[in-house]
């Protein structure tokens, strides 16, 4: 069965209400975890570590930032199992809690200097609660969106929290640059960190204004809830859930290629100033915030698969060429590498994840299903930043390049194995086409 053809009978509040409000509760958590990959790569590597090595000191900084992204599938699996037992509404509240108070906790840390090794203890820990609820946060915030919407708006509307991401990397960025710009010291990267208390109580206002999600309130009335989601997905869709984390490689990874190495990689191999790539970023994420609306809408007209492979094929293509323009180290050439990776390398890709991905699994498991192959390929991402300075270190900038383009290649050949499900012809609904849940 269909969203459209489940929700009979249970309310359903205005899509548009509904998705605005999944976006800016993402746009908050997205701030939250973004700030610490932006002050991993400029700060957190002298701050928090103790090391005359600046390679040393920023290789251990992206350790940390690595373990929030270890942590992440936890928080989808969580938020999975509840999402599908107590509602999608619920974990997104708690979520958007948790985040606030760790990221608010990092901005009040005392540094090595002050505390010595429990500076950066305390540290992991916090990143920890980070990776948990932001891992908690993705799966149920597009399930809102997706199972408000009309059958044949699900890519458009799915699309609508996916600009929460480029919208909290705008923030994350722009407060860097306005902190670096106004205040001196460690005030410079802790400010940042403080501002996300009063991000967070507008996010949670602003969520507490929808209803549930038709889908769950539906499976809800006819006692559809199981024990167990998270382990009955795991043992049934094991396999769709590889995919959907091998999906995402060249999303996520090639973003963290793009942003987080970028930022230490133009001041390790002295080409740039760190500010040249955040300016990129910036420029990248806002052309985000239409570019997505307008793949989403696209993948409802011609399928989620071929605007999934524009951004997978672009990642091949430009890997060598994104290194070749920023290693000119003009400013002009930085700017414009860092904003065309985002624009058609992880647009495009992550534009449709929300309805693709939601479209692969039945209802009654789909919050576990989504949320574990999500957050699983967090696993790897999360050591591409590690991974692509190590590889610098040792054979020089075709080591990340020739990464980013292997990324593109695994979700490629992902992409060629997984079913089309948007309902792009007339009259073939959704439901008649074969989805991996039903395999």
């Amino acid at each position: 069965m269909t969203a459209a053809s489940n929700v009979a009978g249970a309310h359903r509040d205005n899509p548009a209400k509904v998705s605005f409000a999944s976006m800016v509760g993402t746009a908050v958590e997205s701030y939250d975890f973004f700030i610490y990959g932006t002050a991993s790569a400029a700060y957190f590597g002298t701050v928090f570590f103790h090391s005359e090595d600046k390679l040393v000191g920023v290789l251990a900084s992206f350790a940390t930032l690595a373990v929030g992204f270890l942590f992440r599938p936890l928080g989808g699996y969580l938020a999975g199992h509840y999402g599908d037992r107590v509602g999608r509404k619920t974990i997104l509240m708690w979520s958007l809690v948790l985040m606030g108070v760790a990221t608010v906790l990092v901005g009040v840390l005392p540094t090595y200097d002050q505390a010595g090794a429990l500076a950066p203890i305390l540290l992991i820990l916090l990143r920890i609660l980070q990776g948990i609820g932001f891992g908690a946060e993705w799966g149920g915030a597009v399930l809102m969106a997706v199972e408000h919407a009309p059958e044949r708006r699900r890519g458009f509307f799915g699309a609508v929290p996916q600009i929460g991401i480029p919208a909290g990397l705008l923030l994350a960025n722009g407060a860097f640059l306005l902190s670096e710009a106004l205040l001196e010291g460690s005030w410079v990267w802790r400010a940042p960190f403080l501002l996300s208390v009063v991000m967070v109580a507008v996010g949670i206002f602003i969520r507490m204004g929808v209803s549930e999600s038709p889908d769950f309130a539906e499976m809800k009335k006819n006692n559809e809830i199981r024990k167990a989601p998270a382990l009955d997905v795991i043992r049934r869709d094991w396999r769709v859930i590889l995919k959907i984390m091998t999906l995402r490689l060249a999303e996520t990874g090639g973003y963290y290629v793009t942003t987080s190495f970028m930022l230490s990689y133009v001041v390790l191999a002295e080409l740039t100033d760190k500010q040249n790539v955040l300016i990129g970023t910036i420029v990248g994420s806002a052309l985000g915030l239409a570019s997505h609306l307008l793949y989403g809408a696209l993948s409802d007209r011609i399928g989620r698969k071929p605007v999934f492979l524009i951004g997978s094929l672009f990642t091949i293509a430009f890997g060598i060429p994104m290194f070749l323009m920023i290693n000119t180290g003009a400013v002009v050439m930085v700017v414009v590498a860092v904003a065309l990776s985002l624009l058609l390398s992880h647009d495009p890709i992550f534009a449709v994840e929300s309805s693709w991905f939601s479209e692969q699994f039945p209802r009654d498991v789909r919050s576990s299903g989504i949320s574990l192959g999500y957050n699983g390929a967090s696993l790897v991402a999360g050591l591409l930043p590690f991974l692509a300075t190590a590889l610098y270190g040792s054979i020089g900038w075709i080591g990340p390049a020739v990464l980013f383009m292997l990324l593109g290649v695994v979700s490629t050949i992902a992409a060629a194995l997984t079913p089309e499900t948007a309902p792009v012809k007339v009259g073939t609904p959704a439901s008649s086409r074969t989805t991996a849940a039903t395999i």
